[in-house]
């Protein structure tokens, strides 16, 4: 998946290529897709949300992760996603 601006003055965006719901551990498997390991255990960094962050490294994978994780855009930026990359 890919998340990024295409217009106004923000230029940093998100993007994630690995197959998470076909590598989503047992634990964590959902009817059609991977739960968050959050929803599933607790907040902190454990192996399944460092499953997700290993994959997605730009992620902000659960609170408290990685500060320079998160960023925003100005109000009136429009994105272009991406599912399939």
């Amino acid at each position: 998946m890919e998340f990024n601006p295409n217009s106004g003055t923000c230029t940093r965006g998100i993007r994630c290529t690995a197959d998470i719901n076909g590598q989503c551990p047992s634990q964590l498997r959902a009817p059609g897709g991977c739960n968050n390991p959050c929803t599933v255990f607790n907040c902190g960094p454990t192996e399944f949300s460092r499953f997700f962050k290993d994959r997605c490294p730009a992620a902000y994978s659960y609170p408290k992760d990685d500060q320079t994780s998160t960023f925003t855009c100005p109000g009136g930026t429009s994105y272009r996603v991406v599912f399939c990359p």
